[in-house]
C-alpha cells in the first residue's frame, strides 16, 4: 500500500541533505553517462566496419588480370593477361564446389538517352548470379537471366537513379532506353544500399556486350563467392589456391604480383573480427571498469549516510520506529537517487553523442548509439550495489540500541 507519510519523509531527507543526495547522484550520473559514451562509441566503430561491406557479400573473391612483371618459361615481362569466357568456365568447373555464386564482368561507359534526357554512366556487363554477389535489391521489374545470356537479348537493368534522370516522370520498366545509338529495353530498376555511384550503374547480359563491343569472348573480371560454410583460413587457403592454378594456367610466375590479383574479402573480415573483438573487450574493460568505480563510490557514500544518521536512527527507535521502516527509509531514498541520477547520466550520455555525431564521423565512427537494455541493465547493478550496501551498515544501525546510537559521535 502507498505509504504517503513515508515518501514524504524520504523528500524531506533529501531536500534537508542536498549536499549529499547530490554527491550520491553525480557518482552515478557520472558512472552512466562515461558506460553510455564508451559503449556508443564502440558501436559506432562496429557499424562503420559493417557498412563497409553493405555493397558487396562479405564472402566474395574478385579477380583481376595485369601484366606480367617477370619473364617466364620463355615469355617475355610485360605480356598482358586477358581473361576470357573459356577462363570463367574453367574456374566455374575447378572449383565448383568451392564457388557458391560466380560471374564475369566487362567495363563500359555509355552515354544513355531517353526522349530529351541524356547523360553518361558506367556500364557492367554481367551473369545473372552477379545479383547476389553485389546485393542488389530489385526494385521493379526482375534481373537478367540465362535465357538473356543464351540469346543475347538487348535489354538492361538500371539503378534508381538512372530512371529518375532521364525518365523524370515516367516509370523506365518496358520502355527502350539509346545506349551509345543502340535501343535496349529496360526489364528492370534496383536500389543498392552502397549509395548514389551504384546506383547510377547500367547492367546488361555480359554476351550481349561481347557481341556489340568488340564481336569477342572477352572478360575484365570475374567476381565469385566462396562457399559460405568455409571458416576464414579455408577462405583464404582457397584463394591461394585459386591464385596457383590461375598462374600455372596462363604461365605466369610465381612471385609475379600484378600480372594475376586477387583480392579475398575474408581478408578485410578477419581483420576487421578481430578488430572488433579487440575493441570490444577494451570497451567492457574500461566500461565496466567505471561502473566498479561507480559501485565503490555509491557504496562508500552510503556507509558515510548511514553512520551520519545514527543519532537520527536512534531517536528514531526510541519514538518507536521498527527496525525495518529504517532500513526501507534509507533504502528507498538510496534506490530513488540512483534512479534519478542514472537516468539524467542516460540523457546526458545519450546529448553527447548526438551532438557529437557530425564530428565523429571524420574518425570513421557512424551512428554512435547504445541500448537502452545495457543502460538500464548498468543503472539496475548500481542501484542494486547501492542497496546492499546501504542495507548492511542500515540493518546493523537498526538493532543498535537507542541510547548508544545517541551517544554515538
Amino acid at each position: 500500500m502507498f505509504d504517503l507519510d513515508l515518501w514524504r519523509e524520504i523528500f524531506q531527507s533529501i531536500n534537508k541533505n542536498r549536499t549529499r543526495s547530490l554527491l550520491s547522484g553525480f557518482t552515478v550520473a557520472f558512472a552512466i553517462l562515461l558506460f553510455t559514451i564508451l559503449f556508443g562509441i564502440a558501436n559506432g566503430l562496429q557499424n562503420t566496419f559493417s557498412e563497409a561491406f553493405v555493397d558487396e557479400a562479405s564472402n566474395s573473391i574478385f579477380i583481376n588480370s595485369g601484366r606480367t612483371t617477370k619473364a617466364h618459361k620463355g615469355l617475355q615481362a610485360g605480356r598482358r593477361i586477358q581473361f576470357k569466357n573459356e577462363d570463367f568456365d574453367y574456374v566455374k568447373k575447378e572449383f565448383g564446389d568451392k564457388v557458391e555464386f560466380i560471374t564475369a564482368r566487362i567495363y563500359k561507359n555509355v552515354v544513355a538517352s531517353y526522349k530529351n534526357e541524356q547523360n553518361s554512366y558506367p556500364l557492367r556487363a554481367v551473369h545473372p548470379e552477379h545479383q547476389y554477389i553485389e546485393k542488389t535489391l530489385m526494385q521493379s521489374g526482375r534481373y537478367i537471366n540465362n535465357n538473356d545470356l543464351e540469346n543475347r537479348t538487348k535489354i538492361v537493368v538500371i539503378g534508381r537513379l538512372v530512371e529518375e534522370d532521364l525518365f523524370v516522370k515516367e516509370k523506365a520498366l518496358g520502355k527502350y532506353i539509346n545506349l551509345s545509338g543502340i535501343p535496349y529495353k529496360v526489364v528492370g530498376v534496383f536500389h543498392d544500399d552502397g549509395g548514389d555511384n551504384e546506383e547510377r550503374m547500367i547492367f546488361m547480359p555480359v554476351t550481349t556486350a561481347q557481341r556489340i563491343y568488340g564481336n569477342n569472348d572477352y572478360i575484365n573480371q570475374i567476381n565469385l563467392t566462396y562457399n559460405p560454410d568455409m571458416d576464414y583460413d579455408q577462405a583464404l587457403s582457397f584463394s591461394t589456391l585459386l591464385t596457383k592454378k590461375l598462374k600455372n594456367r596462363f604461365s605466369v610466375a610465381k612471385s609475379d604480383q600484378r600480372a594475376i590479383r586477387i583480392r579475398n574479402m575474408a581478408q578485410g573480415t578477419k581483420a576487421i573480427s578481430q578488430m572488433s573483438f579487440g575493441l570490444t573487450v577494451i570497451i567492457l574493460v574500461i566500461g565496466f571498469g567505471t561502473l566498479i568505480a561507480g559501485i565503490v563510490g555509491i557504496s562508500n557514500i552510503m556507509i558515510f549516510i548511514v553512520k551520519e544518521r545514527t543519532k537520527e536512527i536512534g531517536i528514531r527507535k526510541a519514538l518507536g520506529a521498527s527496525p525495518k521502516s529504517i532500513v526501507s527509509i534509507i533504502l528507498i531514498e538510496s534506490i530513488l537517487i540512483t534512479t534519478i541520477a542514472g537516468y539524467v547520466g542516460l540523457l546526458i550520455g545519450v546529448g553527447v553523442l548526438e551532438l557529437a555525431e557530425p564530428s565523429l564521423k571524420d574518425f570513421f565512427i557512424k551512428d554512435p548509439g547504445v541500448s537502452n537494455s545495457l543502460v538500464i541493465g548498468a543503472t539496475a547493478t548500481l542501484i542494486i550495489a547501492g542497496a546492499i550496501a546501504g542495507y548492511l551498515p542500515a540493518k546493523k544501525a537498526s538493532k543498535i540500541k537507542p541510547i548508544i546510537a545517541l551517544r554515538n559521535d
